[in-house]
């Protein structure tokens, strides 16, 4: 497992694109794990600050408790529409799975992402695949085309 800042510091220009993606819509998706295993998807908001990706949720609030007792997660930026007849000036879309760390807070559940995988996805050039980049600490980017 890593932190943001370790993705940052092995593939920067990774990391970067990542981030803008995340960065440019406030609200995002999260996948927990409800209590009888069953896939639950919430929103949610997060911020990379300090190296860290970081997210919270209201106390009392489901995803919380899904987190506190099974830390997997998968957190899936939002997802806009392609530019009207230009593919290939789809911004992409990013996801982060790992564990969710708990922290301090007096007001809401609070955690940490530790980093299990990163995948970028993109519209190739020229526009009639999909490029998918897949990064995991210690191991070089992955690259596939469909």
């Amino acid at each position: 497992m890593a932190r943001w800042t370790d993705v940052v510091s092995s593939a920067p220009e990774f990391a970067a694109t990542v981030q803008r993606i995340f960065d440019a819509n406030r609200h995002k998706t999260i996948a927990t794990l409800r209590v009888d295993g069953a896939p639950r998807i919430s929103g949610i908001e997060a911020e990379f600050k300090g190296g860290e990706l970081t997210f919270g949720s209201m106390p009392g609030a489901r995803k919380g408790a899904d987190l506190r007792r099974d830390r997997r997660f998968a957190l899936h930026s939002a997802s806009v529409d392609p530019p009207e007849g230009d593919p290939s000036g789809w911004q992409g879309d990013a996801k982060i799975s790992g564990r969710a760390v708990p922290t301090k807070s007096r007001h809401a559940d609070m955690f940490r992402a530790d980093i299990a995988e990163v995948v970028l996805t993109r519209v190739g050039t020229p526009a009639d695949h999909l490029v998918i980049q897949l990064w995991r600490p210690g191991r070089e980017i992955t690259v596939t085309r469909r």
